[in-house]
């Protein structure tokens, strides 16, 4: 799959307790795009800074702390579209727009392709543009998102059919700051992957620092992302008491995922 490049300024907005948004301004346009606007004084302060208003929302999925904004972000700007998948009619406040899988959509001097990713919800999205995916919760640094509303198998078709399909120098932008613990539990799982040792160590000295762990990027993901390295023989040894006879890349995948909400 490919999307247009282009140029693309990305302000890592931290929001709640360990949330992220992001805002995005093409060059030269004269409003911004966020994704995920958790809350929105944050948001709101980090225009200011930019010197730009606010033109559309892009809502990864409907769960509060990526939505909570969205209300006060529209009444301080109202007329602006709200993205979020047709699935989550109803539910992702102020929703404008409802785009289908595959759907390509042109916002702010942005395009964007939107990419159903079911597994943490039904009705997750990812959109992709400008050598970028920012993923929600289904795809973390290091990690995925809990199956609430989705099944192993459709976890391994989004991280491991749809978003490793990507090119593997695309940057991934996640929802949450969980990368240090994610690469704990990847260690855990697989400690003789020097790759994630590597990272780990990196990512301790940015967390030092104050500094955001992302954006990461795909080819990194597949590198040292236990959900998205189902065929190592390492983690299929790890977890092979909670796997039986089936070995499958999504019976792995459930395995690891029941691993590490145990971990």
């Amino acid at each position: 799959m490919s999307a247009t490049l282009a140029p693309v300024e990305v302000t890592v907005v931290p929001c709640l307790k360990d949330n992220y948004a992001y805002l995005l301004r093409a060059p030269g346009a004269a409003r911004a795009v966020v994704v995920d606007a958790s809350e929105a004084e944050p948001v709101l302060a980090a225009l200011e800074k930019l010197g730009v208003p606010l033109g559309a929302i892009l809502s990864t999925h409907h769960h509060a702390d990526h939505v909570l904004g969205n209300e006060p972000l529209v009444a301080r700007y109202p007329g602006i579209d709200v993205f979020g998948s047709a699935h989550d009619r109803g539910r992702i406040p102020e929703q404008t727009r409802f785009v289908e899988d595959d759907e390509h959509i042109e916002v702010e001097g942005l395009s964007f392709r939107c990419l159903l990713v079911p597994g943490h919800t039904l009705g997750a999205v990812a959109f992709y543009g400008q050598g970028a995916v920012f993923t929600g919760d289904t795809l973390f640094a290091g990690g995925c998102g809990r199956l609430f509303e989705g099944t192993p198998a459709m976890m391994n078709t989004s991280l491991n059919e749809r978003l490793a399909s990507l090119p593997p120098e695309t940057r991934v932008y996640c929802g949450h700051e969980y990368t240090a613990s994610n690469l704990r539990f990847a260690a855990h799982v697989e400690p003789g992957n020097a790759a994630v040792q590597a990272k780990a160590a990196k990512v301790a000295e940015l967390r030092a620092r104050g500094e955001p762990t992302v954006p990461s990027t795909l080819a990194d993901e597949r590198a040292t992302n236990p959900f998205m390295r189902c065929d190592s023989a390492e983690i299929i040894a790890h977890v092979a008491a909670r796997l039986g006879s089936d070995r499958s890349p999504a019976a792995v995948l459930g395995a690891v995922r029941a691993a590490k909400d145990a971990f």
